[in-house]
């Protein structure tokens, strides 16, 4: 007998504990009230089992034509269908400190779970991706390149910065060429250049030519000031030629009484706006020479780095920029120590020093295990003689990690150890935990310390990112990135395909090349044996950063919308889990097809 029939024939419906009269059951059943099931006590409701029907009666009567007395009516009329939908969604999917802990001792990382989505009026167009890594710096994007010496360098850094967010600069190379590769970074493009190149009108045009190739300087054009920094001239790389090699710069410049100059005083404030007033009421000038009171050289903006500025400002994605509109730029940093094993503090703050000068936004202390003494060390030194420097270190993955790094000083705490693809670690040591489990843990520190979380390894897709997001500030991407053109590994062709080098900062090789003191080797003791914790590989080539970082963001932004959360802020409070089985993982996938690429890429 169904529910209806069963509900008619019975003298009495209980609903919620109430009894309502007969004569009820004769109007026909058409409109809903939904109700849980209860268990009741035979005695008390003979006409029904161990339930009764409240999961869903249908119940229809005139409210005006039909006298009808319902006891406690106004309680039961408030149980509407809302609520109880809402406890079901509830019970099936999870705020992060309930998923996680429902699913002790299991660790899970990005695979193992999904997103449940949430009524949302975000279009993923609108979505904020900013984030910041401390009170002093804040990106565009939250993606990171990771300090790898077949990832970035200062060409992957401009690219990243360009696109909003930051690249951290490996220290597989010596300290003054890190420091040259943090200064091409932050002069990339400069909205004020207060250090031009500048000649003096008695040299000799030839001169200029074999400096230019020297150099290899990608312009000619150059201000022409005396012995006291006095502005005298501008020379024109229409006269830098091989036939006035014989000519001083003082007979073929543009005299200063021909030039039109800018004063300092007026361009201090902004000078990008400054900049592309002067260039618009001056047609045909592509230089502005910005001098003090006294004549003096103060800067040179080019009309050049004006528009392009301009046309970042028009864009949706803004570069990530410091206050005085330079790249924003980070460096890894090495726990260097002396022959006994001390740290070599003096070398360590003379290097950082020298980064600093450079304008230098972000350090990084990176180790693989970052919970040490001597990285603790390292951070509260940096600390100590640089108090408004941002600093990351890392790795951990657990709370005490994150409390003990952000006690030493450091602004930003790195999670992940073995996560990479190119990672061998929780292989050869055994240790390391799931990436997203290991975030979840190091989000109970990192909340009460008041500092960010980066996830470091095994993001493969924007997803992933997403899934990182929802419980950190910003994600290190390595091999992702290594196919990039802008990457610095080496390009070979196999088989017709274009691949580049791509190596883990554990394996011999990179260790052999400076990482060693990263996994807590000394790269000169030839003496022991070193236990690789990474391997060599190849990345197919997939183009610029641009279309990687487009892509990526994009996908972001999807998942942003369909969690209704206008930025990152709100995605992590809005985030709910639920477990994948392995078969929901293969149902994720494209499955049960032959796909069809259209995509194209080129080196």
């Amino acid at each position: 007998m169904g529910i209806w029939e069963s509900a008619r024939k019975h003298p009495k419906l209980i609903c919620s504990g109430i009894a309502l009269p007969s004569r009820f059951a004769r109007f026909p059943l058409s409109q809903f009230l939904i109700f849980r099931f209860s268990t009741f006590p035979l005695s008390r409701f003979p006409h029904f089992s161990l339930f009764y029907f409240s999961l869903l009666s249908i119940v229809d009567f005139p409210l005006r034509s039909a006298p009808f007395r319902l006891l406690r009516s106004r309680q039961l009329m408030t149980k509407v269908a809302t609520p109880f939908l809402a406890d079901a969604d509830s019970e099936f999917y999870l705020p992060a400190d309930a998923f996680f802990r429902a699913n002790l001792p299991t660790a899970l990382t990005f695979d193992d779970v999904s997103l449940a989505t949430l009524y949302s009026e975000i279009l993923p167009k609108d979505a904020d991706t900013s984030t910041s890594l401390s009170d002093a710096l804040r990106l565009q994007i939250p993606i990171i390149s990771s300090d790898m010496d077949t990832v970035t360098e200062s060409r992957m850094a401009i690219a990243m910065a360009l696109n909003g967010g930051l690249g951290l600069i490996h220290y597989n190379m010596s300290a003054k060429e890190q420091v040259k590769e943090v200064a091409r970074v932050k002069r990339h493009i400069h909205g004020l250049i207060q250090d031009p190149i500048t000649v003096t009108p008695d040299q000799l045009i030839g001169d200029l030519l074999s400096m230019i190739e020297m150099k290899r300087f990608a312009f000619s054009t150059f201000p022409v000031v005396d012995p006291q920094g006095i502005l005298t001239g501008l020379l024109s790389g229409n006269v830098v030629k091989d036939r006035y090699k014989t000519k001083k710069v003082a007979e073929v410049m543009t005299p200063r009484a021909q030039l039109i100059t800018e004063n300092e005083a007026a361009v201090a404030k902004d000078p990008i706006t400054a900049a592309d007033h002067f260039f618009s009421a001056h047609v045909g000038l592509n230089k502005m020479l910005v001098i003090d009171d006294a004549g003096r050289l103060r800067g040179l903006v080019t009309i050049s780095d004006i528009e392009k500025i301009t046309n970042e400002l028009k864009s949706r994605r803004k570069p990530a920029r410091d206050s005085q509109f330079r790249l924003v730029v980070g460096a890894a940093l090495s726990p260097v120590r002396t022959a006994s094993g001390e740290l070599d503090r003096n070398k360590i703050l003379s290097h950082v020093g020298h980064l600093v000068d450079e304008e230098l936004d972000v350090i990084a202390v990176s180790t693989a295990h970052g919970h040490t003494a001597g990285v603790g060390d390292v951070v509260k030194l940096v600390r100590g003689a640089f108090p408004d420097l941002t600093i990351i270190a890392g790795n951990v993955t657990s709370a005490a990690g994150v409390s003990f790094l952000a006690d030493c000083g450091a602004n930003a705490i790195k999670i992940g150890q073995g996560p990479g693809s190119i990672c061998t670690t929780r292989i050869v040591a055994g240790v390391g935990i799931p990436q997203l489990t290991a975030l979840h843990v190091a989000s109970v520190a990192a909340r009460a310390k008041g500092v960010k979380l980066v996830a470091d390894g095994g993001i493969t897709k924007s997803g992933d990112i997403v899934k990182a997001l929802s419980i950190g500030d910003a994600v290190i991407c390595g091999g992702l990135l290594a196919g990039c053109r802008e990457a610095p590994g080496e390009i070979m062709e196999i088989s017709g395909k274009v691949y580049k080098q791509y190596r883990g900062m554990g394996s011999l090789s990179a260790m052999k090349a400076g990482s060693a003191a990263r996994y807590g080797h000394d790269k000169n003791d030839s003496s022991q044996k070193v236990a690789a914790e990474g391997i060599e590989a190849l990345k197919e080539v997939s183009g610029s950063v641009d279309d990687v970082l487009g892509n990526l963001i994009g996908g972001v932004q999807s998942g942003m919308g369909y969690l209704g959360a206008a930025n990152l802020a709100q995605l992590r409070s809005k985030a709910r889990f639920i477990r994948v089985s392995p078969a929901g993982q293969k149902e994720a996938a494209p499955h049960d097809v032959i796909e069809v690429s259209t995509r194209t890429s080129s080196a």
